[in-house]
C-alpha cells in the first residue's frame, strides 16, 4: 500500500515539477500526436449506465482532456495535416489531431459543444452503414444488455457453435469480452444465427448512432468527416474489401448529397490491417490512412500517408477514485513511443 502511494506521489511530482512537460516540449516538438476517442456521455444521460465503460468518457473528463491539449499541444485540423502531406509544410510544434471513431450520436450531443467551447477542431471517422441507425454494433449492444442484466456471459457462451465456446469464466467484463472476441471471429452469417435468439433483448430503446443532420452539424462546427469502413468489419476479415474502402466513401457521399466522394481520410475498424490493406486504402482514394498503432508521427518534412494514433480509454485519464488526473495523462502521452510504423 505504501509503495503504491509513493509511486502515485512520484507521478504527481514529476508532472507538477515541470520536468515531464520539458521532456515533452523537447522530444515531441517535431511530432504529430493523434488521439483516438470513441464516446462521451453525461452521467445523467440514460445511455451512460449501459455504455462500454472502457471507451466512454464522462463529459467532464473530455473537457478536462481538451484543456490539457490546449496547455501542452498545438491542436491542428484535418486540413492542416492534409496540407502538410500535400506540400511538405511543417506543422506547428507539438501538433495534435483529435479524432473520434465510429459515428456516435453522443459526439454531436456532447463532444461538439465541448470542442466549440474550447475552440478546437476534430475529425470523426464514420461507419457508413451505421449512419441513421438506432442501435450500435453488436459488441456494444451485448455489453449494454449484459450491464442491464438482460443477458449473461453463460448464456452467450453456451450459444456459440461447438468448439467455439469460451471458457466458463465468471460474470465479469473480462469474460464477456472473451465471448465477444469469439463472436467477432465467426462468419457473419453464423454470428447472426447465434445472436438471433437474443435480439429482442439487445435493443435498449435509445438511439446511439449519428444521423445525416448531425453529421452536417458536426461539419459546420469544425469536425471533419472521414470513414471507418462501410460495416465496421475488421479489414482482415472483410469478405469484400472494396466495399469497405471505396464503397464506404460512395455511401457516405450519397447520404450527404455529394456528387462524388470527398472523404480524404479513413481509420481501420478494430485496428485491423496489414501492409497490403493499407495500400489498397490508399489506392481507393484516401490521402491519409490512420491506424491504431500508438506511434508519434514525424513532421519535419511533412507527414506521411500512414499515421499512428494513441488510444484514449477511461483509465488513461481517471484514477481508481474516478478523478481526472493530468499527471496520468501526461505520463501516457509524453512517454517514449515508437517513432514510426513498423
Amino acid at each position: 500500500m505504501r509503495a503504491a502511494m509513493l509511486k502515485d506521489v512520484s507521478k504527481k511530482l514529476l508532472y507538477t515539477s515541470g520536468l515531464l512537460g520539458l521532456y515533452h516540449r523537447l522530444r515531441n516538438a517535431d511530432s504529430l500526436t493523434v488521439v483516438m476517442f470513441h464516446r462521451t456521455l453525461s452521467p445523467d444521460d440514460p445511455r451512460w449506465t449501459t455504455c462500454d465503460p472502457d471507451y466512454t468518457l464522462a463529459t467532464g473528463w473530455l473537457e478536462q482532456s481538451l484543456a490539457f491539449f490546449r496547455r501542452h499541444y498545438n491542436v491542428v485540423s484535418l486540413e492542416q495535416v492534409l496540407a502538410s502531406r500535400r506540400t511538405g509544410a511543417t506543422l506547428p510544434k507539438r501538433a495534435l489531431l483529435i479524432t473520434f471513431d465510429d459515428g456516435w450520436a453522443d459526439n454531436a450531443d456532447y463532444a461538439l459543444p465541448a470542442l466549440e467551447r474550447a475552440g478546437l477542431p476534430a475529425l470523426m471517422f464514420v461507419v457508413a452503414d451505421a449512419v441513421g441507425t438506432r442501435q450500435p454494433f453488436f459488441q456494444e449492444r451485448l455489453i449494454a444488455a449484459w450491464r442491464r442484466g438482460a443477458v449473461t456471459v453463460r448464456e452467450l457462451s453456451d450459444a456459440l457453435p461447438a468448439g467455439e465456446a469460451a471458457s466458463a469464466g465468471d460474470e465479469s467484463m473480462t469474460s464477456l469480452r472473451a465471448v465477444i472476441a469469439r463472436l467477432e471471429a465467426l462468419d457473419a452469417g453464423v454470428r447472426t444465427q447465434v445472436l438471433a435468439p437474443f435480439m429482442a433483448k439487445l435493443d435498449d430503446g435509445h438511439r446511439h448512432m449519428v444521423t445525416v443532420d448531425e453529421l452536417q452539424r458536426l461539419q459546420a462546427g469544425g469536425v471533419a468527416l472521414g470513414l471507418h469502413g462501410k460495416t465496421h468489419t475488421p479489414m482482415k476479415l472483410a469478405p469484400d474489401l472494396d466495399a469497405e474502402l471505396s464503397g464506404a466513401r460512395a455511401s457516405l457521399a450519397h447520404q450527404l448529397g455529394q456528387a462524388q466522394a470527398s472523404a480524404e481520410s479513413m481509420s481501420f475498424p478494430h485496428g485491423s490491417f496489414d501492409a497490403g490493406i493499407a495500400q489498397r486504402a490508399r489506392e481507393a482514394g484516401y490521402e491519409l490512412v490512420f491506424t491504431s498503432v500508438p506511434v508519434l508521427n514525424p513532421t519535419v518534412s511533412g507527414v506521411g500517408w500512414l499515421l499512428g494514433r494513441t488510444g484514449f480509454e477511461t483509465d488513461t485519464v481517471v484514477d481508481a477514485q474516478g478523478r481526472f488526473r493530468d499527471d496520468l495523462l501526461a505520463l501516457y502521452l509524453f512517454r517514449r513511443q515508437a517513432r514510426r510504423l513498423a
